[in-house]
């Protein structure tokens, strides 16, 4: 590693040739020491999954000029511990995740790929970042997620965050006019009310395929939602302890043992 440049570690979910993280790379090329380690294919709702019972494989490839890249046979958290162990062989100095084609505000934090790999650095102690656009088309237009990128780099290689702590940072599907600039915010009570529609396949089998919509149960302000609707990228900071002290304290008190 370069002593002299800070090391930022680029990952996702949608795997390494997705447009999105090529975007991410170009985005802070010109801040430090970048090394690429993400899916060798798309790992969307992975969650924080690991490999346990399966072999992991790391395949040195050639995607972005100028940076070292590796594709990893294993899921988003997978391939940052592999970065950290087998090729850093330290911690980063910045996580990147993304930009994740779609949307992972609210409730998605909890089901994303992009997510849980700045997570598994934040576990680290890593200050991370996991960006993602709210357009899912494989062609749509990076150009403001970029300058978000870039600016919110910038940002945590001066200060850092707390031990422990990522943001969530999602960026609307708009133009560079309509664009209203960044908002940091809470997450929304929001979920996706699924079905589960019945098909059969040309075998005669049955199967199952999810749809379902997002919907949005918050009636407060400053969501991540309500930022996002308002067309401003909404940042999240998200802690890895999941306690809730509130609730702590009161069961210390009505519960007796």
């Amino acid at each position: 590693m370069n002593e002299h440049k800070p090391v930022i570690l680029i990952t996702n979910d949608d795997g390494i040739n997705a447009p999105g993280i090529k975007a991410l790379v170009d985005a802070v090329r010109d801040l430090g020491q970048v090394i690429v380690v993400a899916p060798d294919s798309p790992q969307s709702g992975m969650g924080h999954a690991i490999t346990i019972g399966d072999p992991l494989r790391l395949n040195k490839v050639n995607v972005f000029e100028g940076i070292d890249s590796w594709e990893c046979s294993g899921t988003p958290a997978d391939c940052v511990k592999l970065a950290r162990d087998k090729i850093l062989h330290r911690k980063p100095d910045l996580c990147l995740s993304g930009i994740n084609h779609g949307a992972n505000h609210s409730i998605n934090v909890i089901y994303s790929g992009t997510m849980s790999a700045a997570m598994e650095a934040a576990i680290e102690g890593v200050p991370s970042i996991g960006l993602s656009l709210m357009d899912y088309r494989f062609d749509a237009d990076f150009t403001i997620a970029k300058t978000v990128a870039n600016d919110l780099a910038k940002r945590m290689l001066v200060g850092g965050l707390p031990p422990h702590i990522l943001l969530n940072v999602n960026i609307p599907n708009t133009t560079a006019s309509e664009f209203k600039g960044m908002k940091i915010c809470r997450q929304a009570y929001a979920k996706w009310a699924e079905e589960f529609e019945h098909r059969t396949d040309p075998r005669g089998k049955d199967y199952y395929w999810m749809t379902g919509k997002f919907i949005n149960m918050d009636t407060g302000t400053g969501t991540d939602a309500e930022a996002l609707k308002d067309g401003y990228a909404s940042i999240v900071p998200i802690k890895i302890d999941f306690t809730d002290t509130v609730t702590k304290a009161w069961l210390e008190t009505e519960w007796k043992f």
